[in-house]
């Protein structure tokens, strides 16, 4: 396949490729439906949840959906029904239930009903960019990290978005909405999905990057869109009654600035006007906060041309930068953490090790030179994070079972070579430092440890005046490790969930490569939506470094388990979050001016100064 689609001839999406998408949409639906009817339609129970609704329902298997359990229960309910979650994964309204299990039902007022919500916008628009003008879509329907959602499309020719063509979109994807165009799931195994997209060559190479020749997928259609997608989707378009789009900008085909230029549409939509025009002035108001203007005004940072994508502290955002982190340290020393300092470089060997050089070398810094009189080249990584350094302080000694678990944390600067048009302000930068943590432990106190750190997190979130929501994400498609470990591993994480207390929901197949994960993200005081804490297992660099410990008998050798965890996640990123939060206005155990010393008159101006330097 060619490294540059740009050169290809211009395909007639309306003319020919849409209606051939359809019809074997069409044919696998049928297929499948027939498929359905086939199976054994027993009945089953159904416990369900629902704000303060807490019912068993009987269904039949294959065959009772979600919305018509919420028909049984109100009317309104349905009506506000947007997703569900089936024993903690997402599930579409109108997807059959398989097997006896726990429901949950979630509207607009709730952060999965919210996500669903404006994953489906994202449909919505791209189903508007592929009708106005004829583009390729090309990665997945993309919600943010905060709010609303976006769609990278390639154009051809040297079309460049902007805001004069959001009246035509927004009209499109309007008449989608009022149609009320249903969403609907299939799987697909790879060979349909290649012909499905087959003349759309960034979905073939997503397709052939992420499918195995045994594997399935799923694909959905909402009118002439048919789209890959893991979905889940809100019930039809008409719940969608206002529509904006945002902005435009440029983007590059898988971040890779060499590869194919691309245009990014960004949204926002809600379930009435209202909604959309309060969050047009929240909008405004944000503008007004914003941390890259407040830190200009009050002297605490700036940036320059010269180091692109990092961030110049004065004195005063010192201060406040080292608080933040003072803080921080003083909390992990009372949960039984040291302080450790680890190096920058590291050779390419290393970072093989770890694997990272196979996952994250696309983001990684590197080094190439000669040592003064040598003819050889070294290659050296810049380090992205300091697992891979904790991991060897543990293996720099024998351990034994009674040490642990050994709790190591690493405030030292890291370094991500982001894509240019990601960076923004102190939200998305090259240089940072984090809280970075890890827990060398065994197996039986993964889940003590686990709560521990949950713990930590409702602390320090609530000191800061924010609300959060968790989420559990569990073993990915590409995985490395045995199930037997994976699934050890997610039920000590879910036991810890359910222990905490907190409403968590599971995150299906969102895991990292190496182990399960909790994902915490937070609200702010303008109720925007911020990726900061999480916490990770993982059973794969205690493999690659060997983590070993003498067991409590002597005479058997076991594999640590190893628990990353960041709770503030970025020091810079959690600076932005606090002038915004704090609308510029720290507050005073934070603040860098916490007292101004005022001389009345001149005769009293040599004692003032003699105050400001005692």
């Amino acid at each position: 396949m060619s490294d540059n689609y740009s050169d290809g001839d211009e395909t007639n999406l309306s003319a020919a490729v849409i209606p051939n998408r359809i019809r074997l949409f069409e044919e696998i639906q049928a297929q499948q439906l027939e498929q359905l009817q086939s199976l054994p339609h027993d009945l089953i129970k159904i416990t369900i949840t629902a704000g303060d609704i807490k019912e068993v329902k009987e269904g039949k298997r294959w065959e009772t959906t979600p919305m018509e359990i919420a028909v049984q229960i109100s009317r309104g309910l349905a009506n506000s029904a947007l997703v569900s979650s089936v024993d903690h994964v997402l599930w579409d309204m109108n997807r059959p239930l398989e097997g006896d299990c726990s429901l949950e039902i979630f509207g607009f007022d709730s952060d999965q009903g919210r996500d669903t919500f404006w994953h489906s916008s994202a449909h919505i628009l791209g189903q508007a960019l592929e009708q106005v003008y004829n583009c390729k879509l090309c990665v997945w329907p993309c919600t943010t990290k905060e709010e609303g959602f976006y769609y990278d499309a390639f154009y051809h020719g040297d079309m460049g978005l902007n805001d004069d063509h959001f009246p035509y979109i927004e009209a499109c994807a309007a008449k989608f909405a009022l149609e009320g165009l249903p969403f609907e799931r299939i799987l697909v195994t790879k060979d349909q999905a290649l012909d499905m997209f087959s003349e759309n060559l960034f979905k073939l190479e997503i397709i052939n990057d992420n499918l195995a020749e045994d594997e399935t997928t799923t694909v959905y259609r909402c009118g002439p869109l048919v789209d890959l997608c893991r979905g889940p989707h809100i019930p039809n378009t008409s719940f969608v009654k206002a529509f904006k789009c945002l902005k435009a900008s440029s983007a590059h085909w898988k971040g890779d600035k060499d590869r194919e230029s691309l245009q990014r549409v960004y949204g926002i939509s809600y379930p009435d006007n209202k909604q959309l025009k309060d969050y047009l002035k929240s909008i405004e108001e944000a503008k007004i906060y914003d941390h890259r203007l407040s830190g200009q005004q009050q002297e605490l940072f700036f940036s320059h041309p010269l180091s692109p994508g990092n961030c110049i502290y004065l004195p005063h955002g010192t201060r406040v930068y080292n608080k933040l982190m003072e803080f921080f340290k003083k909390e992990y020393w009372k949960m039984g953490y040291t302080e450790v300092i680890t190096p920058v470089i590291y050779t390419m060997d290393f970072w093989e090790t770890s694997r990272h050089a196979e996952y994250y070398q696309k983001n990684m810094f590197k080094l190439d030179f000669q040592t003064p009189g040598s003819t050889v080249i070294h290659n050296y990584g810049i380090k992205h994070m300091n697992c891979q350094g904790h991991c060897l302080m543990f293996r720099h000694s024998v351990r034994s079972y009674n040490e642990l678990p050994i709790k190591l944390a690493d405030f030292g600067p890291l370094y991500q070579n982001e894509a240019s048009e990601d960076l923004s302000g102190l939200t998305r930068v090259r240089q940072f430092q984090q809280d970075d943590a890890h827990i060398f432990c065994s197996e039986t106190q993964v889940k003590e440890e686990v709560r521990g750190i949950l713990d930590f997190v409702d602390y320090a979130y609530t000191k800061f005046g924010f609300t959060y929501e968790l989420k559990l994400s569990t073993r990915p498609k590409k995985y490395l490790g045995d199930l037997e470990k994976w699934d050890k591993a997610e039920k000590d994480l879910e036991e810890a969930l359910n222990d905490f207390g907190k409403t968590w929901v599971k995150n299906k197949g969102d895991g990292e490569f190496y182990g399960p994960k909790i994902d915490i993200t937070v609200y702010d005081a303008m109720k925007r939506k911020f990726q900061c804490a999480t916490i990770q297992l993982d059973f794969h660099l205690p493999d690659r470094f060997k983590l070993e410990y003498s067991a409590e008998d002597e005479t058997e050798i076991e594999s640590s388990v190893l628990i990353h965890s960041a709770v503030l996640g970025s020091v810079e990123r959690l600076f932005a979050i606090l002038l915004e939060q704090y609308k510029g206005k720290l507050p005073f155990w934070l603040s860098p001016r916490q007292a101004i010393v005022c001389s009345v008159s001149e005769d009293s101006r040599s004692y003032a100064n003699k105050v400001i330097h005692s």
